[in-house]
């Protein structure tokens, strides 16, 4: 999220003021690759669980298919459980009889995780159970049968059951991030969209191009990304199916095309449009292409967010002199209600699952973090201490953000809890990675 860069340059006036925004934000994607993401702890919970993921039988230990591995790393990205380490390991039972709690209790070892691969006619089955050290009471079983090429997809499902027996939260291990990359250097560079696992992993090339990509927006599906292209030297919105490849043009209006972003039902986009020379909200009907504008300001107005029933847009506008988030019904003909005043700079508002806060981009003290903004209360919490975070995304389960970063002079994506209680970073080797957005929950887990 740019804002902040283009409002700290002098105030110009309709098109080229709107041009002047949309462009620093499209040349802020810097160089980068489509390398796999590393997770970094940096700022970890003190009172985080300690649980065991012993290595499951049937299998060779490490690989990207090490299904203990693969839970044990889910979990411990959560930032609400610290996995013991392999070495520290007193023994590796795979089946529930051959557990000895007294030893997993001299570890201090809260839970404990085992289980075994084995193969099957439809190919393999995985069963693991989950006890209670201390009582040595079975919290969890399960037996789940898939194949080589889905093991990895397996294992982030069994840490998915296993967060929500600890924690009443619903996992979101099983669901992806897209977001930006860019390869080379001006003026060679290839602007690539990308979708990687929730822990960085396996990312592949959605839509890739010379000119800058921006702005990625999930269906509520999950089987569609919505983003900005500037194919052509013009901006144009997409819509592209995953599954298939298959993407169209939705909007090309002459000047700036924005911003998209889905209604609840999947029917429409709330976007960004210069139609008369100026930033405003409209929202486009995808079946019959036709466009209902929700404002008219003389100001800046983008980056809208959907309110869960698809009554209202909260959006950023600098229509007070400053960005700050605004509420607007969604039918048009309505005036936008001020959402926020503290800290002088608050932006690109993204709403939690359950509806009542928002994460955004603010100012403080100094410095561009994310926030939490609660609906009822409007009171503002800092998640982050970074210089310039920006773009902040919620997990499905409402537990975890993501949201962009620097790394000294690198852009990278980092994740904090929506308590603030801790803080990670998804970093790329080969340079920078920007604008992530966390897919909704598979069909499945809803």
């Amino acid at each position: 999220m740019t804002f902040q860069r283009a409002l700290a340059r002098p105030k110009r006036k309709g098109l080229a003021r709107a041009l002047a925004w949309f462009f620093v934000l499209a040349g802020s994607l810097a160089t980068s690759a489509h390398a796999q993401l590393r997770l970094d702890i940096t700022q970890g919970v003190r009172d985080a669980v300690p649980i065991a993921v012993v290595p499951f039988g049937g299998q060779v230990e490490g690989g990207p298919n090490d299904v203990a591995a693969v839970i044990a790393g889910d979990l411990q990205l959560s930032g609400r459980f610290k996995p013991l380490e392999r070495r520290d390991l007193v023994a590796r039972p795979t089946r529930g009889e051959q557990v000895r709690f007294e030893d997993w209790r001299l570890l201090k070892s809260d839970f404990l995780v085992i289980g075994h691969v084995a193969p099957e006619a439809n190919g393999l089955a995985v069963e693991f159970e989950l006890f209670n050290v201390q009582t040595g009471q079975q919290l969890l079983t399960k037996r789940l049968v898939t194949s080589e090429r889905g093991l990895r997809a397996t294992a982030h499902r069994i840490a998915d059951l296993i967060f929500e027996r600890l924690t009443g939260i619903p996992g979101a291990f099983s669901t992806r991030i897209a977001y930006v990359a860019v390869d080379g250097r001006p003026p060679k560079q290839r602007y690539r969209l990308m979708v990687a696992d929730a822990d960085g992993y396996g990312p592949h090339i959605v839509t890739e191009s010379s000119e800058p990509i921006m702005s990625p927006a999930w269906s509520p599906d999950g089987q569609s990304l919505a983003y900005v292209s500037f194919e052509g030297k013009a901006s144009a919105i997409y819509v592209q199916r995953l599954a298939t490849g298959d993407r169209k043009r939705v909007s090309a209006r002459a000047g700036i095309n924005g911003a998209p972003a889905w209604s609840p039902d999947g029917r429409k986009l709330a976007l960004t449009l210069s139609r008369d020379g100026n930033l405003d909200l409209y929202v486009l009907d995808l079946a019959t292409q036709g466009l209902t504008r929700l404002t008219s300001d003389s100001a800046i107005d983008t980056e809208p967010e959907w309110s869960r029933d698809g009554a209202s847009v909260y959006f950023t506008s600098d229509r007070a002199g400053n960005a700050q988030v605004y509420r607007v019904g969604a039918g048009g003909g309505q005036e936008a209600q001020r959402l926020t005043f503290t800290n002088g700079y608050n932006a690109r508002p993204r709403l939690s699952p359950d509806g009542e806060s928002l994460a955004l981009v603010t100012l403080d003290r100094g410095a561009y973090r994310i926030a939490t903004y609660d609906l009822k209360t409007r009171n503002v919490h800092v998640l982050t201490d970074g210089r310039q975070d920006e773009a902040p995304s919620f997990a499905p389960n409402g537990a975890i953000l993501i949201y962009a970063t620097r790394a000294g002079a690198k852009g990278t994506l980092a994740m904090a809890s929506a308590d603030g209680r801790f803080q990670q970073r998804l970093s790329s080797d080969t340079g920078d990675v920007r604008e992530p957005v966390w897919s909704p929950f598979p069909p499945a887990q809803r």
